[in-house]
């Protein structure tokens, strides 16, 4: 029985989502990243500490466990993000790593979301981060974009189009209208898209002492977009001043004019932006498919200065997270994605006889040596059949065993052609090779 927000995906999804971790896992290396993977629950202080998040962790304890296993500070929770564990473990194992130091994990996350197209209570997420010890220099944060455009533009997908803020720009403008409670106003902004101007200017009224002026000109930031600089003329113009306001545009600039010179029209600036989450800092990125801005953001992060600390150590980073699971849920939902057969076999060895198994077996290895992905048929059925089952299953060729001295034969089921072939040199054409994914 499905169980909602647990998503099982066919074998030809599957195959979809392997190809795609591939591209990004690589991509990632490509940049120097490092591999890590790290436990799957943290104690539940740990969860609570870093944001709105307490409604999404899911507890974890034995089904026979003594009453006080359900509570206090040794309760364990799945975690919801990988970069609180990332944060955790930089701590616990600082003597043992070089900083600046690089890594991407690919991994399962919980959070217990209300289920709908493309959310779900379990995901995969992709994550690359950068921390250092004491200061983590600026660029790293104009490095993120970059690579995750690398990484989806090399899929066929549609284009990605990251918008990226910077949280300095907000809370200093938030103070130079005189407000003082900016987290708060923060976090109601955040919900823009999903309860509009109106209901947000009146929550800011309500929950963070603004008068209607300063919700008002809250909204006025929050409208500004720009694929370029002149978002900066356009928050001047509401004349708020503040030093951070002043350190959030410069910095803010610099990411969106990087971007503009590696890779014109991947990243825009969009001050509406603000990331649910209390422990960014600084930038924070969300990323959208084009043509499918109603889903939300498919990939999103930013920068963190203070979620890992040790005594005097403190371990600022830099963390951008594709929601794979989340991705994917949506483009299957639209079949925007296709993969040419559900399953890797390149090959079906036709068994004329049972008592010939092994010499077919024999046939399989080899071209399984080359690295052709090969089976032999389950049974020795009339060819017919055999072919019938290779059809069904969207293997593209069928390699007949020679008979009475006769050599070896392969057919493409798709075209027709048989040609006489020999398992220790035969190639199939490197389109065949394995699954091909592409876009609608």
């Amino acid at each position: 029985m499905p169980i909602s927000g647990f998503p099982e995906w066919l074998p030809a999804q599957r195959i979809i989502e392997q190809r795609v971790i591939d591209r990004i896992r690589s991509t990632f290396e490509l940049y120097g990243f490092a591999p890590l993977e790290t436990r799957s629950v943290e104690p539940l202080p740990t969860l609570l500490s870093k944001g709105e998040t307490s409604k999404e962790v899911y507890l974890l304890h034995r089904l026979q466990g003594a009453p006080d296993e359900a509570s206090g500070d040794d309760q364990l929770g799945l975690h919801f993000d990988l970069t609180v564990p990332f944060a955790r473990y930089v701590v616990e194992n600082a003597g043992k790593l070089v900083f600046p130091f690089r890594r991407y994990q690919i991994q399962k996350v919980w959070r217990g979301e209300r289920p709908q197209e493309g959310r779900y209570r379990e995901f995969l997420q992709a994550d690359i981060d950068v921390v250092n010890r004491d200061n983590l220099p600026f660029h790293y944060d104009t490095e993120m974009p970059l690579v995750i455009g690398d990484a989806l533009s090399g899929l066929p997908i549609p284009a990605a189009r990251i918008q990226v803020n910077n949280r300095k720009v907000c809370e200093g403008f938030y103070r130079g209208l005189g407000l003082t409670d900016t987290e708060q106003v923060l976090r109601t902004v955040d919900k823009l898209d999903k309860i509009g101007p109106a209901r947000v200017a009146e929550q800011i009224v309500e929950t963070a002492g603004a008068s209607e002026a300063q919700a008002a000109a809250c909204l006025d930031l929050a409208a500004i977009s720009a694929e370029d600089a002149s978002f900066v003329d356009a928050v001047r113009k509401l004349g708020v001043e503040d030093p951070l306001l002043d350190e959030g545009l410069e910095e803010l600039v610099r990411v969106v004019e990087t971007a503009r010179e590696h890779a014109p029209g991947l990243v825009a600036a969009e001050l509406k932006i603000a990331r649910g989450l209390d422990y960014y800092t600084g930038t924070v990125y969300e990323t959208q498919l084009r043509g499918y801005e109603r889903f939300g953001s498919v990939c999103s992060g930013g920068r963190y200065d203070n979620l890992a600390s040790s005594g005097k150590d403190r371990f600022p980073g830099v963390g951008i997270s594709i929601g794979v699971s989340r991705m994917l849920g949506v483009l299957f939902g639209q079949q925007a994605l296709s993969v040419s057969r559900s399953v890797p076999t390149c090959v079906l060895v036709a068994l004329p006889h049972e008592e010939q198994r092994v010499a077919c077996d024999r046939i399989a290895a080899s071209l399984r040596r080359r690295g052709i992905p090969t089976e032999v048929a389950p049974t020795a059925a009339k060819f017919g059949k055999q072919i019938q089952y290779a059809d069904r299953r969207g293997i593209p060729y069928v390699w007949f065993p020679g008979a009475d001295g006769e050599p070896d034969s392969v057919k493409d089921i798709r075209s027709g052609d048989q040609v006489s072939a020999d398992a220790a040199s035969w190639q199939p054409p490197a389109e065949d090779l394995h699954p091909v994914v592409s876009g609608a």
